[in-house]
C-alpha cells in the first residue's frame, strides 16, 4: 500500500518546501495537497482556516499518508496545534502532522549574532505571534520583529515577482522592518511564497543582514525526525513518486506550480473538500 508523505499548503508556496524536502530525502513517495479554490488564507480567521486545514489533512490521510506537513505558515500557525491536541488521537493516535514554523524557529539561534531577528509574513501569520512565541520558547534572549507584507503574496501569484511593481512593495517593507530594529542581522522569510522574491529581497537588505528561507531547515527538520522515529520512518512508501492534488482548475495549478517546483511536467488531478 502507498504511504506517501503528505504535504499541503492552502495554495503554492508549500511547493517551494517540498521542492527542497525532494531535494533532500529524494527516495519517499510524495502527495501534495493545494487548496487553491480556496486560498489565500492568510486572511481568513482562525475558526475558518482550522476547519479548512483540518479537512485537507483528512483527505491526505483517507489517501493513505500516515505523515502530514503543513507546508503553510497561516496553517502552522492557527491550525496545527489544535489539530495535534484536539483531533488526532480521535482520528488515528498513530499518525502525525507536523508545520514548518518550529523548524525555523530552532535554527535561529544558530545564525543570528546580534539576537535581533525580523519576520516577514502574511498579515494573518505576523497576527497569530506564533514566530515570535516559537522562538521565545527556545530562544527568550532573541528579539523578534514582525512586518506584515500583504502585497508580496499577490505579485508573486500574478507573476509579477520580477516586475518593477515587487521592487516598490519590497522595498518598503524591507526599510519598516529595519528602520523599526536597526539591529536586526537575521531575516525569516516566514511565507513559503517568498523564495521566488528572494532576488528582489536581498536588493534592498544590506549585506550584513542574513536572509533565511525556510525549505532548507524544513528538509532537514525532517530528515532528522525520521532518524529519531524509525516506527514512522518504516510506515513510508519508496517509490520516489510525487503526486499532485488541487481543488482548482488542474491546468490552471500545472502552470503556477511549474514556476514553484521549477518543474514543467506538473499535471495535477482536482478533488474537492469539506
Amino acid at each position: 500500500m502507498m504511504s506517501p508523505i503528505g504535504v499541503f499548503d492552502s495554495g503554492y508556496g508549500g511547493l517551494t518546501i517540498l521542492r527542497q524536502i525532494k531535494a533532500m530525502l529524494p527516495q519517499y513517495d510524495y502527495l501534495y495537497l493545494g487548496d487553491n479554490a480556496r486560498a489565500p488564507y492568510g486572511t481568513r480567521s482562525f475558526e475558518v482556516v482550522y476547519e479548512f486545514t483540518l479537512q485537507a489533512v483528512r483527505k491526505l490521510f483517507d489517501m493513505g499518508c500516515q505523515l502530514v506537513i503543513l507546508g503553510c505558515n497561516t496553517a502552522s500557525a492557527k491550525a496545527l496545534r489544535s489539530i495535534q491536541q484536539n483531533d488526532l488521537p480521535g482520528i488515528d493516535p498513530e499518525r502525525r502532522v507536523l508545520g514548518i514554523i518550529r523548524p525555523t524557529a530552532e535554527c535561529i539561534g544558530d545564525i543570528t549574532l546580534s539576537r535581533h531577528v525580523g519576520i516577514v509574513a502574511t498579515p494573518g501569520t505576523i497576527k497569530s505571534n506564533t514566530y515570535a512565541l516559537e522562538i521565545a520558547k527556545l530562544h527568550p534572549d532573541i528579539k523578534v520583529t514582525g512586518e506584515a507584507c500583504p502585497m508580496w503574496v499577490p505579485l508573486v501569484e500574478n507573476y509579477e515577482f520580477d516586475s518593477p511593481g515587487a521592487d516598490y512593495f519590497v522595498e518598503k517593507s524591507i526599510g519598516n522592518l529595519l528602520r523599526h530594529d536597526s539591529e536586526i542581522d537575521t531575516i525569516i522569510l516566514g511565507c513559503t511564497h517568498y523564495p521566488l522574491l528572494m532576488d528582489k529581497i536581498l536588493k534592498y537588505t544590506p549585506r550584513t543582514v542574513r536572509v533565511v528561507s525556510q525549505g532548507e531547515y524544513v528538509a532537514s527538520s525532517l530528515k532528522d525526525y525520521l532518524n529519531r522515529h524509525p516506527e514512522m520512518e518504516q510506515r513510508l512508501s519508496q517509490g520516489s513518486t510525487t503526486r499532485f492534488l488541487t481543488t482548482e482548475e488542474p491546468s490552471t495549478f500545472n502552470s503556477s506550480a511549474s514556476i514553484f517546483m521549477g518543474d514543467s511536467t506538473i499535471s495535477a488531478e482536482r478533488i474537492t473538500l469539506g
